[in-house]
């Protein structure tokens, strides 16, 4: 039983050394922290999506696109990143190479652009 708490309050502390160290927001809350400035949007939805229609300010780097490891590689480390794709799916499978490349700040809008339209936030084309 003591072999098993142990491993229970070492598995744990384990998780929370890893967790997702992502915040995850909404679209209103990520308006509201693009707002107050100090965070760069990356949009990594594809060349023509983003031509469609965009978060004003965005940075787009295609995560389908083989140079996007090359191209994520060149931002700023120190900056805060909300990263976006259409629904979600996209975005949230580039977090970990982003991690990798060594971005500590990342914020996932969990709803997407979809969600950010939705909400009748603004879209810049």
């Amino acid at each position: 039983m003591k072999y098993l708490l142990s491993l229970i309050a070492l598995l744990s502390l384990t998780l929370s050394a890893t967790a997702d160290e992502v915040k995850h927001v909404v679209s209103k809350d990520a308006a509201a922290l693009i707002a107050k400035g100090d965070i760069i949007v990356l949009d990594v939805r594809t060349a023509d999506e983003f031509a469609e229609g965009h978060i004003k300010g965005a940075k787009n780097i295609d995560f389908l696109d083989s140079n996007f490891k090359a191209a994520a590689a060149k931002l700023d480390k120190s900056k805060t990143y909300l990263v976006h794709c259409q629904a979600g799916g996209r975005s949230t499978k580039s977090l970990e190479p982003l991690k990798e490349l060594g971005i500590k700040n990342l914020i996932h809008l969990d709803d997407g652009f979809g969600g950010w339209s939705a909400a009748g936030l603004p879209v810049e084309k």
